[in-house]
């Protein structure tokens, strides 16, 4: 039988700084069962839009659903993969371009778990949690609503 693990929270107010990700990255030295991290940050780009180009995304999310959403992924991460640990955050509010709004952590005994159960995490999570970005677009405080791809 699978061990349930119990739920984390994920939301972050703002940006994911590199000081945050260096400190969960540190905190690992001493799982010495562990052979293999693989770390997804997604980064706010300066895309192009009518208007001028996207200065920054502020993201919202029903979040008791999302954090339940989060929680399945976590579960079924774990019963395909083999994992010692992961851990995801993602932003709310205003990250500016540049920043990092998506942090997801996965270790294990074997790199290609790691590199498989990264992955599947990042595309479940674009396909299946409530979160809405709205991207900001030029200096006019315009704003188009941000589609997961």
């Amino acid at each position: 039988m699978e061990k349930a693990h119990k739920p984390k929270k994920v939301f972050v107010q703002g940006p994911i700084s590199p000081d945050f990700v260096a400190k969960s990255i540190a905190s690992h030295q001493s799982k010495t069962g562990i052979g293999a991290h693989a770390i997804f940050l997604g980064q706010i780009r300066a895309d192009q839009k009518e208007g001028g180009a996207v200065t920054g995304i502020d993201y919202t999310a029903y979040e008791e659903m999302a954090e339940q959403a989060f929680h399945d992924i976590r579960e079924a991460a774990f019963a395909k993969f083999e994992l010692t640990c992961m851990h995801i955050y993602h932003s709310l509010g205003l990250v500016p371009t540049g920043e990092i709004s998506l942090f997801v952590f996965v270790s294990s005994p074997h790199r290609r778990a790691a590199f498989e159960a990264s992955e599947y995490i990042v595309e479940e999570i674009k396909a299946n949690v409530p979160i809405f970005g709205k991207e900001l677009v030029g200096e006019a405080g315009q704003h188009v609503w941000k589609e997961n791809t």
